[in-house]
């Protein structure tokens, strides 16, 4: 969108304020509220931000300030304020591109990919919980009536949400992203709403709206939303199953072949034969809180299934792989949670997958079998590797693997790996009630 057609749609929708916005490490929106009687000023100037304070953004209180230059194509007008709009923006830094931004970093690896002649379709199935606070101040399921050990789908318990989960569609198809299913999904007050894929970097501007989105709508109704990956013990957690395919320049998608059993071409193989090799370091930018490793377990919690995967397989339609045929021509990675950046993890996977194309990298044997059954000796027996289990396994795979690292920018992974290894000791090094109760009437 030019400048020009943006002031038509400020005149046209009566727009008065931007939200020009970015995110940090962790996916966190960031915003200013800039006038759109200063639009030509925040399209080439952009609005300025001190990156110390915005999160982890690779800068100290003495680094110069960050501008972000906002990207038009991302307008958004906000459904629930319609004379304000919500615009995604690269960071730069002394007019310079800023590579410690995320969003700039998946328009590198975007860029390396059309040059091989390779355009990323994503779509995603964000899950998330319903919470409030009890008289004690804890964070429990929001609806006290949501107590099925399997609430999936639940008619019932579906209705009670209504008004929240039909708001949140409404705006979705007054901005035209196509929400096609939404459901109660396995644990007690989460929900999924699904819409239309689209090329990475619309996903996952969308992805990082619609997060906000959520939040806003769930706090309006006196509500907690959370994309945490696992807030409870006893409950499924939350992921964010990222569906991918490459398309070429005549909207060709490359991964479909429907001659093949599932529907798939050598090239999709190939690339998930990549995503399946660096999954290990992947696995760190796809979960990449210490609570994500909560999430990857094989227990089951009330419902009777994680639903997340341990180990680095795939299947067809097969929901205990970490991989997932679910139809002709794409790929499900079901590993990634609901805590991701969508930016970063767009880029990390799509390096991997070409990595894997490039050189045809076999990914083994389709997986048929409930993986959650099998004994661990046996899995072991059959050289199917598991998943990191904590946050400092993950990445300590990520600082060993070059692809993905490569994908994130090598100066920008060392520094993840830093902020990530400094939060699994501030972790370690905390004393949790838990210890306590179990350590102090013995020791």
């Amino acid at each position: 969108m030019t400048l020009d057609e943006v002031k038509n749609l400020i005149d046209e929708k009566g727009l008065e304020f931007f939200l020009c916005s970015f995110v940090e490490m962790n996916g966190m929106p960031k915003a200013k509220v800039v006038p759109t009687t200063h639009v030509d000023d925040m399209a080439t100037e952009g609005a300025g931000f001190a990156g110390f304070a915005a999160g982890e953004m690779g800068q100290g209180p003495h680094s110069p300030d960050m501008a972000n230059i906002p990207d038009f194509g991302s307008l958004t007008i906000v459904p629930w304020r319609r004379n304000m709009a919500w615009v995604a923006g690269n960071i730069h830094v002394e007019e310079e591109p800023f590579n410690y931004c995320p969003r700039t970093i998946l328009a590198n690896q975007l860029e390396k990919a059309a040059a091989q002649g390779y355009h990323f379709k994503v779509g995603v199935e964000a899950e998330f919980m319903l919470l409030r606070q009890d008289e004690s101040g804890q964070y429990v399921p929001n609806d006290p009536l949501d107590i099925l050990e399997k609430p999936c789908y639940d008619l019932v318990t579906l209705h009670r949400n209504l008004d929240v989960m039909t708001t949140l569609i409404k705006y979705m198809q007054e901005l035209g992203w196509g929400p096609y299913a939404n459901d109660h999904e396995d644990a007690n007050c989460q929900f999924e709403i699904n819409w239309e894929y689209s090329d990475a970097m619309t996903t996952a501007d969308r992805h990082t709206f619609f997060r906000w989105m959520v939040k806003t709508v769930a706090e309006e109704n006196g509500m907690l939303a959370t994309f945490m990956p696992k807030p409870f013990a006893d409950l499924t957690g939350s992921g964010a199953h990222f569906h991918m395919s490459l398309w070429d320049d005549g909207d060709r998608n490359i991964f479909l072949d429907e001659s093949d059993a599932n529907g798939l071409s050598q090239e999709a193989y190939w690339f998930m034969g990549g995503i399946l090799k660096h999954a290990r370091a992947l696995v760190a930018v796809n979960g990449q809180l210490v609570n994500s490793y909560k999430r990857l377990t094989r227990g089951a919690p009330r419902s009777g299934a994680s639903w997340a995967p341990v180990y680095i397989t795939y299947g067809g339609s097969n929901r205990t792989q970490m991989i997932r045929i679910p139809g002709p021509g794409r790929i499900e990675n079901r590993a990634v949670d609901g805590a991701a950046n969508p930016y970063l993890s767009c880029a990390a996977m799509l390096a991997a997958g070409l990595d894997g194309i490039a050189n045809k990298t076999d990914p083994g044997e389709k997986n048929e079998d409930n993986l959650y059954d099998i004994p661990q000796d046996e899995l072991r027996r059959r050289g199917i590797h598991f998943l990191p289990e904590t946050l400092k396994e993950a990445v300590d795979a990520l600082a060993e693997d070059d692809v993905v690292k490569a994908g994130l920018g090598e100066e920008y992974a060392d520094y993840f790996v830093e902020v990530k290894r400094n939060e699994w000791i501030d972790y370690h090094l905390h004393v949790a009630e838990w210890e306590r109760d179990r350590y102090l009437p013995i020791v």
